[in-house]
């Protein structure tokens, strides 16, 4: 109605106008009038229009070891506690090369003055710990710039006897750094691609971080399955710059290698209400360690296949989110047999 008597009135003005103009007055002046009539009953009208309806939204992320493929503001705050970690020096993933091969004599084919990594004492077993700080900033819908801070805190628990041992450690951890680029996504949907740095920020003496650098493209999935459902996944692979000699050290090959890293979760809603939801977590993730060498094996560690089950649940409101999740491995060789996560997201 509003619309339709705006209308009548901006077709009536110029009538009025020229009905009322004295005699004598040029008749442009009405149709000027009447062209100013028209443009402010158009500009009325467009404030005027109620806003287009919006479509349906995508399930927000839920999962908690999958990387979220959602490009957002967001900050977030995560607490892992892993237990009796193995092979920690494999393929110069979770820290730098054993420090041990600084102790075997010259002469050994194996000794390597430079090995980075803590010593003396070749580890069995450690527990330890690690708090993230990330942050998230949105340049476009489509771009996102991304970086983590980690500080890791490691207790060695046993060594192999006769070589040592070393001290509980704790300080900064390896920076990452990067961007997300949607490349695809609709109300349901989305794939994202994530390229991340790792920065040799941590003191690889103390099993802080791995002492080279890496970088780690990956594809990022999410799919609704209806209202109360999801599936997001990850595939990717950590490409190590550089790394420490290999074994024996005269080896063309590095200590470091790269490692394909994989997972996917279904997640579901056991309960929702406006924007509040609890979901039910299941998430399968592995790693395929495809050269480099383990001190813990003694031997090549390509070809060597991790699979750990993760089990978790998050409590969404809103933008944010509380996630508390228990991952346990299903392989022989692990990185850790059990870690705990706690993860706060705060979206912005």
């Amino acid at each position: 109605m509003k619309r339709l008597f705006l209308t009548m009135m901006a077709i009536s003005l110029p009538v009025v106008a020229l009905a009322q103009q004295p005699e004598g007055r040029p008749a442009t002046e009405g149709i000027v009038v009447a062209q100013a009539a028209n443009v402010a009953a158009s500009a009325t009208s467009a404030t005027q229009a109620p806003p287009p309806p919006s479509g349906p939204r995508r399930r927000p992320s839920m999962v908690g070891y999958i990387d979220d493929s959602s490009i957002s503001n967001k900050f977030r705050v995560r607490f892992d506690s892993g237990s009796d970690v193995k092979g920690a020096d494999r393929a110069e993933f979770f820290y730098a090369k054993c420090g041990c091969y600084r102790d075997l004599p010259p002469t050994h084919p194996a000794y390597d003055p430079e090995a980075p990594g803590p010593g003396p004492g070749v580890l069995t077993s450690a527990d330890y710990t690690e708090f993230h700080v990330y942050g998230e900033y949105a340049v476009s819908p489509r771009i996102s710039l991304l970086g983590n801070l980690p500080i890791r805190s490691l207790k060695p628990q046993s060594f192999v006897p006769g070589t040592g041992s070393f001290d509980n450690q704790s300080g900064l951890g390896d920076i990452r750094a990067g961007l997300k680029l949607g490349m695809a996504s609709d109300a349901s949907s989305q794939i994202t691609l994530q390229v991340l740095a790792f920065m040799p920020t941590g003191e690889s003496e103390k099993g802080l971080g791995t002492n080279h650098w890496s970088i780690d493209p990956a594809v990022l999935y999410h799919t609704d399955l209806g209202d109360h459902g999801s599936i997001e996944a990850e595939f990717g692979s950590v490409l190590p710059t550089d790394g420490s000699a290999g074994v024996p050290t005269s080896s063309p090959d590095k200590f470091a290698g790269k490692v394909i890293h994989y997972g996917v979760g279904p997640s579901f809603d056991v309960y929702s209400k406006d924007d509040a939801r609890v979901a039910a977590i299941v998430e399968l993730v592995g790693w395929h360690i495809v050269d480099g060498f383990s001190t813990f094996e003694n031997a090549s560690a390509g070809g060597t296949n991790i699979v750990n089950l993760k089990l978790g649940g998050r409590v969404a409101f809103g933008a944010n989110s509380l996630y508390i999740g228990w991952g346990k491995a299903l392989t022989d060789t692990t990185w850790y047999d059990q870690l705990l996560r706690f993860e706060y997201r705060y979206g912005f």
